[in-house]
């Protein structure tokens, strides 16, 4: 059989949203490229540790290191990841050959029923000593910056997953990323929600956007690129361009979101928090940058993210 019938084999996670993931992706190849996809279910370390929050855990690529290594070892034709867990480092022989789509790169805010108060006048509107469930040191810096009578505490877990423990009373509130519970059509009706605007929190670099990864130079998948947004990718671009000069993974606390200006500049927006080790203070630096290409901009935030560099109040 040729290889322009075989075929196409979809590495991804088990989770509910990798899976919706996965099958999206597979929809576009059938309907755009005419090909046959079929799904094969890989564990990940983030997958299979969830007693640890993510500033405890070591390492990088939780989420995507043993699907990279489906696709060195040739066990798929190409991985769906998204983007926000994908190190900004590539393996060597692999390359994201397609950014197909982004959805909103917005947070939300899940509480309680009648929890929110939007006239309190506190930013958030949580009630004091509200516990509020997150792993993201990036989440964690931005609501204490906002708020700093909350409890943060850790929460891990699928989406279902997280918004059955709010459900059961574990946290008063927990934060998600928008897309994914867009994704997967949940029902947020017991809730009050709250989409978290950029100027109060700044999602992770490349939040909501989706990947596709595969084998350099591969013909099996050679017309994936075709399924490439150029203009979604060039923004996500900027965005992990910011993420790589700062060094970081899910460990940093860093924010930022991409904007077009214009028809030939891009608006960076990031920020920077720092966290003391029991999660009850955070402090923020936040710049923002224009010009005309992803590096050009990535590298002024960096700049200006350096300078300022967030400290608590009363540091030396």
């Amino acid at each position: 059989m040729s290889a322009a019938v075989l075929p196409l084999r979809i590495g991804t996670r088990g989770s509910e949203l990798a899976l919706w993931q996965a099958r999206t992706v597979a929809r576009m190849i059938l309907d755009r490229l005419g090909r046959a996809g079929e799904i094969v279910i890989i564990s990940t370390k983030g997958d299979r540790i969830q007693n640890v929050s993510f500033d405890k855990m070591e390492g990088k690529g939780f989420f995507t290191k043993e699907l990279q290594l489906a696709l060195i070892d040739g066990r798929v034709d190409l991985v769906v990841h998204s983007l926000k867990d994908l190190p900004t480092e590539e393996p060597e022989g692999l390359e994201i050959i397609a950014v197909p789509e982004r959805a909103s790169a917005a947070d939300l805010l899940v509480a309680r029923k009648a929890l929110l108060d939007s006239e309190s006048g506190r930013p958030l509107g949580l009630p004091e000593n509200t516990r509020l469930g997150t792993s993201s040191l990036r989440r964690a810096a931005q609501a204490l910056a906002l708020q700093p009578d909350l409890r943060i505490q850790a929460l891990r877990g699928n989406v279902p997953t997280r918004l059955r423990k709010l459900r059961e009373g574990h946290y008063d509130a927990i934060l998600l990323a928008s897309a994914g519970v867009h994704r997967l059509g949940l029902d947020l009706g017991g809730f009050d929600v709250l989409e978290l605007a950029p100027e109060l929190m700044l999602p992770a670099a490349g939040q909501g956007a989706l990947a596709i990864e595969s084998r350099c130079g591969d013909p099996m998948t050679a017309g994936l690129a075709a399924l490439h947004d150029v203009a979604v990718a060039r923004l996500v671009h900027a965005e992990r361009s910011l993420l790589d000069l700062m060094g970081g993974g899910c460990h940093l606390p860093l924010g930022c979101l991409a904007e077009a200006a214009g028809e030939k500049q891009i608006r960076l927006d990031a920020v920077l928090g720092v966290v003391d080790e029991s999660i009850t203070r955070a402090a923020l630096s936040r710049v923002s940058a224009v010009a005309p290409d992803p590096e050009s901009v990535a590298r002024a935030c960096r700049d200006a993210l350096l300078a300022a560099g967030p400290e608590f109040p009363g540091t030396p």
